[in-house]
């Protein structure tokens, strides 16, 4: 049951700039991301690292730069799978000016039937992001045991669309999740179904340092597994 710790990158200068990023080359984190940065480190203090993977782009391999500097034992792995989503025509340009196109609504209220001119639909995107994780949780786990913890660094829509994958949502709800910028999410994933235990947490991280396995634990485990669930959750 490896534990995937997803870090959306620092505010970028596209973000501050109200603009659509995408894939375009140069973003990089403003003065407010670095400082977000700098600070995941101490936020992930006590939380054990099995591996790292970045989207490669430069806003998320900057938001790692402080973290791998603290750790330098950390490999960096890369996987175009979690970059961002491929935006076409769409790329670059300002949300408000977007936001009369026509498409923007099927984006906001029917993003399964959304596909970006000259880009990707935003189910190819969710598919690529769900094999990545599932590849690296097997990989993970084989590598290191059931209770590895494992960080991806990535992106807004990228995180949204995991995180509706693992609560079995289907992609038209995942605008109503919210994933600020260096927020971290955390997923832990089972044989049979995965367990989200954080969404945009911007906060202290200690419970995510994973306790020893004692018979106690196995069975506090069981019962928080299935608890508010009703007999369905058995």
């Amino acid at each position: 049951m490896a534990t995937l710790i997803l870090v959306r990158h620092g505010r970028s200068t596209a973000n501050t700039a109200g603009l659509l990023a995408g894939w375009t080359p140069g973003v990089a984190l403003d003065e407010r991301g670095a400082e977000q940065a700098a600070a995941l480190p101490g936020r992930l203090a006590g939380v054990p690292l099995a591996a790292v993977v970045t989207s490669p782009l430069q806003r998320c391999r900057e938001t790692l730069t402080p973290l791998l500097a603290a750790r330098p034992e950390l490999e960096l792995h890369t996987d175009e799978r979690i970059g961002e989503c491929h935006y076409g025509d769409w790329s670059g340009r300002k949300l408000a000016e977007l936001a009369d196109e026509p498409l923007m609504k099927v984006v906001q209220q029917h993003p399964s039937a959304a596909a970006f001119p000259g880009g990707e639909s935003l189910r190819a995107m969710q598919a690529r992001a769900v094999e990545a994780v599932r590849d690296w949780n097997a990989r993970i786990e084989d590598e290191h045991g059931g209770d590895a913890v494992f960080l991806m660094c990535s992106h807004g829509d990228i995180i949204k669309s995991l995180v509706a994958d693992a609560l079995g949502m289907h992609l038209d709800l995942f605008q109503r999740i919210h994933v600020d910028p260096c927020s971290v999410t955390a997923v832990r994933y089972t044989p049979t179904r995965p367990f989200v235990f954080r969404v945009g947490d911007t906060g202290d991280l200690g419970s995510l340092v994973p306790r020893a396995t004692t018979p106690d634990k196995a069975v506090e485990d069981a019962g928080n597994a299935v608890v508010g669930g009703g007999a369905g959750a058995v």
